[in-house]
């Protein structure tokens, strides 16, 4: 697995529409349900994966730009090394944009959620 980073999180309880009733609250990686601490692509502090390297870097971020994270929940994100290319039919490895220095600091301990 490759470390990805930091992303600060706003857990949602499961929306109605969603016919699961085993399901609680929605740890979604998408901006869709779960939403990101704050529309953070515009700072420019992110990584190669879009992701923040460590989470000293979001609290600063939100605190510079007055950014309210008390309601917001750390996750620490891995991703597998390899992604399919549907055009080619095969595998290849699944690496951060290279334009964007990538440097994730592993948390101390973890925990798997979702």
């Amino acid at each position: 697995m490759i470390q990805a980073g930091y992303m600060a999180k706003r857990v949602v309880k499961r929306p109605e529409w969603l016919n699961a009733n085993q399901v609680v609250d929605v740890y979604s990686v998408s901006n869709c349900n779960s939403k990101d601490f704050a529309d953070y692509i515009n700072y420019w502090k992110h990584n190669g994966f879009w992701f923040f390297d460590s989470p000293e870097i979001i609290y600063a971020l939100a605190r510079e730009n007055s950014i309210d994270i008390t309601d917001t929940q750390l996750f620490f994100y891995e991703v597998y090394e390899l992604e399919y290319d549907d055009d080619r039919k095969t595998w290849k490895r699944f690496e951060p944009e290279e334009s964007f220095t990538t440097n994730v600091v592993a948390p101390e301990k973890n925990s798997l959620a979702g």
